[in-house]
């Protein structure tokens, strides 16, 4: 029986040293860094009981976070950022594709590359570790894609963390030095292979989402668990 994708909500890394120490160096540690903490002492939302046959299965330890898609590997059936200027509108469609994927039509450097496009273009933020892990090592992938393995998502709600709420209401010109803002979202995964293998999961995760001014939003990160 083949295993099912990871779900990207329930094996989110934390945030790198080099990142820690760039974040807080600027006047958005008051907003991030304080969702974070609070990330790392809230229990892990329960992804809710499977009611899908296959078993679960986190990604291998092999996975390389930093090697990144190749150039001409395109997008597959990835889908591509949408032009919005609305974080919590952003983090629905971003969150959407983190849950979803085909092997069928996509390989795995094209699911990174699909991901990749999402990320934010401003490295100093950028934490391109927390989404790459979460693809699966390439034997992995094609042991799935023998299976023709796919998933599909719906999103149901999304929201501000209190904790986000709280610190911007603290100090609202933080925010003005970098627009990142935490997102929670609320969702299932429905997964599906060969010979009528089928599933569904509830999926919650929470993302960093970088919003400018008179600019699209892109992703910065995924928390390392999920903050209510």
């Amino acid at each position: 029986m083949p295993k099912p994708f990871p779900s990207l909500s329930g094996y989110g890394l934390g945030w790198s040293t080099r990142q820690r120490i760039t974040v807080l160096a600027t006047g958005l540690a008051v907003l991030l860094a304080l969702a974070v903490v609070v990330a790392l002492l809230t229990g892990r939302t329960t992804a809710g009981d499977s009611q899908a046959a296959a078993p679960s299965s986190g990604p291998s330890s092999s996975t390389s976070a930093s090697a990144g898609p190749t150039a001409s590997a395109g997008a597959g059936s990835v889908a591509k950022p949408p032009q919005l200027a609305d974080p919590v509108a952003f983090a629905k469609a971003a969150a959407a594709t983190l849950w979803s994927y085909d092997t069928r039509t996509t390989s795995r450097d094209q699911q990174l590359a699909g991901m990749r496009a999402w990320l934010t273009a401003e490295t100093k933020y950028a934490d391109w570790s927390s989404i790459a892990t979460q693809v699966p090592d390439p034997v992995l992938w094609s042991r799935m894609a023998d299976q023709d393995q796919y998933a599909t998502a719906t999103v149901t709600e999304a929201h501000y963390p209190s904790a986000f709420k709280q610190a911007l209401a603290d100090d609202p010109s933080a925010i003005t030095e970098a627009y990142i803002y935490a997102v929670t979202v609320t969702g299932k995964q429905q997964i599906a292979w060969k010979k009528g293998g089928a599933g569904a999961e509830d999926r919650s995760i929470t993302l960093a989402v970088q919003c400018r001014p008179n600019a699209n939003c892109s992703l910065v990160s995924i928390a390392p668990r999920v903050v209510p």
